[in-house]
C-alpha cells in the first residue's frame, strides 16, 4: 500500500497516505518496525502463551487471561464489527504483518528468549487493548473489600475506600479561552500508568484527505483513542474511576463429567476444557478454563474451597466499542467527538474535549451496568436473585463555563463508581489553574510537575500532638511541621516525612485489628497487590488516622514509634529514595533508575507502595498540552522515547526532558520534518 513516513527531530513517525485504510496500514507497518518486541509480547498476554518465552513468572497472568477468556472476548467484539470499522481494523493488522519480521531483526529481545514473531490476527488488536485494560478499573477490590467486611465489618471497608496502589489514573483540564493568552482553548493532563519500558503510549501523527490527527495511540491498537489534536478539535481522557466489573461467589460440582453452577434458577452446566500453558524452562501447565451464566471463573473452582466469576461487559455486550477509534480520527467539532464517544465501551472515562469554533466538552463514556449496590461493594453470591445486570447507565456530563478539571475524583462520574482518588489533586490543580488568566501551552508545564502535597496533613497533625519524644525525634517532628509540604527530589524534609510515613504503615500493619488481612495467600497470587495489606493501609493512610477504626492511643503510639525510627535514619534527598522503577518484559539491571519529584496524591503523581517501597512505579506516561490557538504551539512528551528499539538514538532521547518537567513541540509542518526513506526490509 502506497504511504510515506515522516519523522520529526524525537524520532515521532508522521503518516501520509491516501485515504483511512492505507493510511492504518501505514500505523500498523510503521508500530511494528518501531514496537516489535513491545506489541508481540502483548499479543502473546492477551492469548495466555507469554510464558512459553518469558519463563515461570508469565504463568499467573498467562492462567488469568485464559480463565477469563480475553482472546475469545476479542474474537466476539470482531465478530459484531461493523464492516467499515472491520476493514479499518484489518488494515492496521496487515500492516502489523507486514513490518513484524523487520521489526524483529532490529529487536535484540527475540533472539535473546528464542521467539519468532507470529502472526497478528483480524482481532489481535482488540485483545491487547482489553489485556491493558480488564484490571483497569481494579475489580480484584472487590476480593479485598470482601475480607475486610469479613474481618472487621461492612463499615470498615470505607476506610480503605481511596485510589489504591493498582488503580490507573489521570489529570486533565480545559481552559476555556478567557484563561489563555492567544484566546483559544488549551486541553491538557497527564495519565498516570505503570511506567512501562518501552512506553505505554505511541506519538503518532495520522493524516490522509480526510482527516489529520496528531496524538498518543496505544502501540497494538489502530488510531489514538485517549488524546488527539485534529487541528480543530482536541480531546483527552481520565479514569471516571467506575465500577462496571462484577465478582460472583459461586457454587460449583462435577456431575456425568461436565461442571454444573448453581444459579438462582438451580444447578446449570458450564462450558469448561482444559488448556495447556507451555512454559520456557519449566513443565507444562494445566488449567481448567470455566464459565458461568455469570462469567468465566478466575479464582478457584469445583475441587477448590472458593470459586469466583467475572462478569465484565465486553464480554457481555460482545462490544469493545472500536467503532469510536476511525470516528474519533474524523471528528473536527466538539460534537462529533461526543458523538464518538457515545460508542465508547472499555474502559470508562471521563472526557474533556474543545474546538476551534467553541465547543465543549465534559462527560463520562463508557459501559456501565445497572445493578444492585451490594455488586459495587462485594462479591455476591451467585445463586441468589437480585444480583442480574439490568441495563445500562447513561452517561453524566456537566457545562464547561471557565474551566474544567478532571483527577479521578468524585465528580461527574460519582454515580457510577465506588472509590475514588482524594480531591487533592483536582483542588490543587483548580487552584493553580485560577490564579491566571494568560496560561500558554509552554506555562502549563509548572501545573504538570507541581509538588505540593496536602494528603501530608493528617499525619503531620498527629505528629503535632505527640509527647514523650526523644529530642533527636523533637527535631525531626519540629523540621517536619515547618516543611514546605513539597515532595521534590532534592528535599530531605520531603525524605524524611516519607520515612517517617513508611514506618507509620508498618506499625499500624502489625496492629491486632488490622493483622487478620495480611494473608491473601488463598486468592490467585496475580491478585495479591490489590490484597496486600501494607499498600492497602499505606494508600488509605488519611482516612485510617482519621476514622475510629483503630484506637487513637493506639494511633499514637505507631506515630511516635514511626518518627523515633526516622529519627535515626540517615539523612538523603528524597530523589535518592523516590527512584524509577519501570516495568520490562526482560528486565534490564543496567537501565538507569534516576530519582522523580512528586508522590502520589500530588499533581505531579508518581507512586511508591509507602511501608513497601519508595521506588516508583507508577507515574506520567506521557504529558499533553493541546492548544486550539495554533497546532503547532502544542506540546508533548514520553518517559523514555518513540523507539522501543535498545540502542536506536530514539530509545530514550525524550528521558531528560521527561524527567525535568519540560515538553517538546508538536512538529506538524511537513517541511520541518525528515521523509524515510524505506528500507527497513533490505
Amino acid at each position: 500500500m502506497a504511504h510515506r513516513v515522516y519523522r520529526d527531530p524525537w524520532g515521532i513517525p508522521h503518516l501520509r497516505a491516501a485515504d483511512p485504510r492505507t493510511l492504518a496500514y501505514a500505523q500498523g507497518r510503521v508500530t511494528a518496525l518501531d514496537r516489535a518486541w513491545q506489541i508481540e509480547v502483548e499479543r502473546h498476554r492477551s492469548q495466555g502463551t507469554g510464558a512459553s518465552f518469558l519463563g515461570p513468572e508469565a504463568v499467573d497472568w498467562d492462567r488469568f487471561a485464559r480463565q477469563a477468556r480475553l482472546d475469545d472476548t476479542a474474537r466476539r467484539c470482531h465478530a459484531n464489527l461493523d464492516p467499515d470499522t472491520a476493514a479499518w481494523l484489518h488494515a492496521y493488522v496487515d500492516g502489523v504483518n507486514a513490518g513484524l519480521a523487520a521489526g524483529a531483526r532490529r529487536a535484540p529481545q527475540f533472539a535473546e528468549v528464542g521467539l519468532t514473531p507470529g502472526r497478528w490476527r483480524p482481532w489481535t488488536p482488540l485483545a491487547v487493548w482489553l489485556t491493558h485494560h480488564v484490571l483497569f478499573a481494579g475489580f480484584p477490590a472487590k476480593l479485598w473489600r470482601t475480607e475486610v467486611a469479613r474481618h472487621l465489618g461492612e463499615d470498615a471497608v470505607d476506610c480503605f475506600a481511596t485510589d489504591g496502589p493498582d488503580t490507573s489514573g489521570s489529570n486533565g483540564w480545559l481552559l476555556t479561552g478567557t484563561r489563555t493568552a492567544g484566546g483559544a482553548p488549551i486541553v491538557a493532563g497527564d495519565p498516570h500508568r505503570y511506567i512501562e519500558d518501552p512506553g505505554v503510549y505511541q506519538q503518532v501523527r495520522l493524516s490522509c484527505p480526510a482527516y489529520d490527527v496528531v496524538g498518543l495511540a496505544v502501540p497494538g491498537v489502530p488510531g489514538i483513542a485517549h488524546f488527539g489534536h485534529s487541528g480543530t478539535v482536541a480531546w483527552a481522557i481520565t479514569n471516571a474511576m467506575a465500577d462496571y466489573q462484577d465478582l460472583y461467589a459461586e457454587r460449583l460440582r462435577r456431575r456425568d463429567g461436565t461442571v454444573e453452577a448453581l444459579g438462582p434458577a438451580g444447578w446449570r452446566p458450564t462450558e469448561a476444557h482444559v488448556e495447556t500453558i507451555a512454559v520456557a524452562g519449566g513443565d507444562p501447565v494445566d488449567i481448567e478454563v470455566i464459565e458461568t451464566e455469570r462469567g468465566p471463573v478466575v479464582v478457584g473452582g469445583p475441587d477448590a474451597d472458593l470459586a469466583v466469576s467475572l462478569r465484565y461487559p465486553p464480554r457481555v455486550r460482545g462490544d469493545l466499542g472500536f467503532a469510536a477509534l476511525p470516528a474519533l480520527l474524523a471528528a473536527t467539532r466538539v460534537a462529533d467527538v461526543d458523538a464518538a464517544f457515545d460508542r465508547w465501551v472499555e474502559p470508562v472515562n471521563v472526557v474533556l474535549a474543545a474546538d476551534t469554533t467553541g465547543g465543549l466538552l465534559h462527560r463520562a463514556a463508557g459501559a456501565v451496568p445497572v445493578r444492585d449496590r451490594a455488586n459495587r461493594l462485594l462479591v455476591v453470591p451467585g445463586w441468589e436473585p437480585g444480583h442480574e445486570w439490568r441495563g445500562w447507565h447513561a452517561m453524566p456530563r456537566a457545562d464547561v463555563t471557565d474551566l474544567a478539571v478532571m483527577a479521578n475524583e468524585r465528580g461527574i462520574a460519582t454515580p457510577l463508581g465506588v472509590e475514588f482518588a482524594p480531591p487533592h489533586r483536582a483542588d490543587r490543580i483548580r487552584a493553580l489553574l485560577t490564579g491566571r488568566k494568560d496560561w500558554s501551552a509552554e506555562d502549563l508545564t509548572s501545573v504538570h510537575t507541581d509538588t505540593r502535597l496536602a494528603s501530608a496533613e493528617p499525619l503531620l497533625a498527629r505528629l503535632a500532638d505527640l509527647d514523650g519524644l526523644s529530642p533527636a525525634a523533637v527535631a525531626l517532628r519540629d523540621r517536619l511541621l515547618g516543611w514546605d509540604r513539597e515532595m521534590r527530589a532534592d528535599s530531605v524534609d520531603a525524605a524524611a516525612f516519607a520515612t517517617v510515613r513508611a514506618a507509620l504503615v508498618r506499625c499500624l500493619t502489625a496492629h491486632p485489628t488490622l493483622t487478620p488481612l495480611a494473608d491473601p495467600s488463598h486468592y490467585p497470587p496475580l491478585f495479591h497487590p490489590w490484597l496486600a495489606l501494607a499498600s492497602r493501609a499505606g494508600f488509605a493512610l488519611e482516612t485510617l488516622l482519621r476514622a475510629d477504626l483503630l484506637p487513637a492511643a493506639d494511633l499514637a503510639d505507631a506515630a511516635r514509634a514511626a518518627v523515633e525510627e526516622a529519627a535515626h535514619a540517615t539523612p538523603v534527598p528524597w530523589g535518592e529514595l523516590h527512584r524509577l522503577a519501570p516495568w520490562q518484559a526482560l528486565p534490564d539491571p543496567a537501565a538507569p533508575a534516576p530519582g522523580l519529584s512528586g508522590d502520589h496524591d500530588c499533581v505531579l503523581a508518581t507512586s511508591s507502595v509507602p511501608g513497601v517501597t519508595h521506588h516508583c512505579f507508577r507515574a506520567s506516561a506521557a504529558r499533553y498540552v493541546w492548544d486550539l490557538g495554533r497546532r503547532d504551539d502544542s506540546r508533548w512528551i514520553v518517559p523514555f522515547g518513540a523507539s522501543g528499539v535498545p540502542g536506536d538514538p530514539h530509545q530514550r532521547d525524550q528521558s531528560p526532558y521527561w524527567l525535568r518537567g519540560d515538553l517538546i513541540p508538536v512538529v506538524t509542518d511537513w517541511h520541518r520534518l525528515t521523509e524515510e526513506r524505506d528500507d527497513h526490509d533490505h
